[in-house]
């Protein structure tokens, strides 16, 4: 429904909104024999997916629900009494099973589509998630250990060769065209008491033999995100040179690894930004500050080396030359999330929502002298202040203009063509790239959905993330479209024309971004949820029962 250009908009939203809940409807139900404790999500094209606890598995079909293989794991792998850690990489279709014992580690490797053990050793201990990659061109996993880098075959796990001259997990990495690998090796919050000798590496190495081709050093700290495994740069070759973005830009020849430029700086957010939650065993903050922006052959780059001072600075991609500096930044910066390269102006946006990460383990008394474990895996997007938008010229780097709107809040930017759009929490302000001047003003509480949380750009609207659900604006005019909602809830995942929302208690409640009509799943409180791939279906874990429900 478009609500576009009508002067009875508001009423038709709230029918729109009431008419919206739908709960959405069951695909299939499968009950386990077994309670669910691990949960794995294969795509659709997979097929299949798991559900297990520390003792037995069930691998059931994607389609049905059906049961593909179950067992209990001293049944597959002898060795096993029960598992602690289980780690699916679903490229290489491989499981690996842990069974931690103080030192004497046993691992099992099983094949995900047959249940069949395809290896097992005690060789390799202490290992942590981010100590193995997948290598997907050579079928192997590259395994860190305390003292070197083993590569093993993928489904016998015959040891092919080791290195001590690679120190750290395997991060980033990008196959040349004469098949050597080029990676960058990163230090897991995990593995930091375990290794002695780390430094940062970029190296090229010859995966046959395990020959280190050429070794540097890379400036920054290389990071995956503690909850969802992303990485936090990129690793590409273009001709002959190799780009490291990370904190900036770093490049290379390939052929010999010689620096050709850095234009890099070293960045940690301190405590001050965001504060480790409590029992908080693995935690991080993310994108506060913004990546560098390439334009043709033009390089714009933000230099937060130091605390008091911040600079935008413009680099040639190709050479590396400094082409001019900005001003200092004003407003005494500690995040500076977004930049934006509109026209002949570079637009940055100082403070607002960052994203934090957080593994939290605690005990709770239980009330009769026992206690509960309670584990959390956290996603938020906290707020930082300082706020404002600052715009320079791209020319000379010149200060050109600053808005005064957004001292007191900023949740996020969106652009989409010339169209530059500011969200304070409270108001959406669409500004004038070349002036500041405001071409509109609109309440976000004209979309009934209370406070934004955050905004994103779906087609040509803006999509509101509010309090209590998601509505929708035109992007050129402010008017309001469409309006769903909800309860309190947070972001969970956004596919295509899909967004979830996901309540404390597990409710979720999937988004037709095209309408802002929604349907809901009443879930037991500490479900897991999984959005497909493609958007169309959740998979709900509960208990001893999975759910595949439709979004549509």
């Amino acid at each position: 429904m478009n609500l576009r250009h009508t002067a009875t908009s508001a009423a038709l939203l709230i029918t729109l909104s009431l008419a919206a809940q739908k709960e959405m409807p069951t695909i299939w139900e499968s009950k386990m024999d077994h309670k669910i404790e691990f949960t794995g999500t294969g795509t659709e094209e997979r097929g299949y997916s798991y559900a297990a606890t520390d003792k037995e598995i069930t691998v059931f079909s994607n389609v049905n629900g059906s049961v593909r293989w179950s067992a209990k794991f001293k049944e597959l792998a002898p060795k096993l009494s029960k598992i602690d850690e289980l780690i699916p990489f679903w490229e290489s279709d491989c499981l690996f099973l842990f069974d931690r014992k103080m030192g004497k580690d046993q691992i099992a490797v099983v094949d995900m589509a047959s249940g069949k053990l395809l290896w097992n050793t005690n060789a390799y201990q202490n290992l942590v998630e981010e100590s193995i990659v997948y290598v997907p061109e050579m079928d192997g996993f590259a395994i860190t250990l305390k003292d070197k880098l083993v590569w093993v075959h993928a489904k016998t796990g015959e040891e092919r060769w080791s290195t001590d001259k690679f120190k750290g997990s395997v991060g980033r990495y990008v196959i040349t065209p004469d098949a050597k690998l080029v990676m960058v090796n990163f230090l897991p919050e995990g593995l930091m008491a375990l290794l002695s000798g780390y430094k940062n590496q970029i190296v090229k190495i010859d995966l046959v033999s395990g020959n280190i081709l050429w070794e540097n050093t890379y400036i920054g700290r290389a990071e995956r995100k503690v909850i969802t495994k992303q990485f936090l740069y990129d690793l590409d070759i273009a001709g002959d040179k190799v780009f490291l973005r990370m904190n900036g830009m770093q490049v290379y020849d390939l052929n010999t690894g010689a620096n050709i430029y850095t234009a890099a700086f070293d960045y940690t957010p301190d405590g001050k930004i965001v504060g480790r939650p409590a029992g908080a065993k693995s935690f991080g903050v993310y994108h506060a500050v913004a990546d560098p922006v390439v334009v043709g052959d033009d390089l714009y780059v933000l230099d937060m080396s130091s605390k008091k001072s911040q600079y935008l600075k413009k680099y040639d991609l190709h050479s590396g030359k400094l082409l001019w500096s900005s001003p200092e930044i004003q407003g005494g910066a500690r995040a500076i999330p977004a930049m934006y390269v509109v026209g002949d102006k570079v637009l940055l946006q100082i403070g607002g929502n960052v994203e934090a990460q957080a593994y939290i383990y605690r005990r709770e008394p239980d009330g009769q002298g026992g206690w509960n474990i309670v584990q959390e895996w956290r996603v938020w997007r906290p707020n930082v202040k300082p706020n404002g938008i600052q715009a320079f010229s791209t020319v000379d780097g010149s200060f050109v203009w600053e808005s005064e709107r957004f001292k007191k809040g900023i949740t996020n930017a969106v652009v989409l063509g010339e169209q530059f759009v500011v969200c304070s929490g409270k108001e959406l302000y669409s500004l004038d790239v070349n002036t500041g001047a405001e071409k509109f003003v609109v309440p976000v509480a004209k979309g009934g959905v209370g406070n934004a949380d955050q905004i994103m750009v779906y087609k040509d609207m803006i999509v509101v993330v509010g309090d209590k659900g998601v509505s929708t604006f035109n992007m050129n005019t402010g008017e309001a479209v469409a309006s769903g909602k909800y309860k309190k809830a947070d972001l969970e995942a956004v596919e295509g024309d899909r967004m979830i929302l996901k309540t404390d208690k597990a409710d979720i409640a999937c988004f037709d971004l095209d309408d802002c009509t929604f349907k809901e799943f009443k879930a037991k409180t500490g479900a897991t949820t999984t959005l497909s791939t493609d958007g169309n279906f959740v998979y709900v874990y509960e208990k001893r029962t999975v759910t595949k429900v439709g979004t549509r």
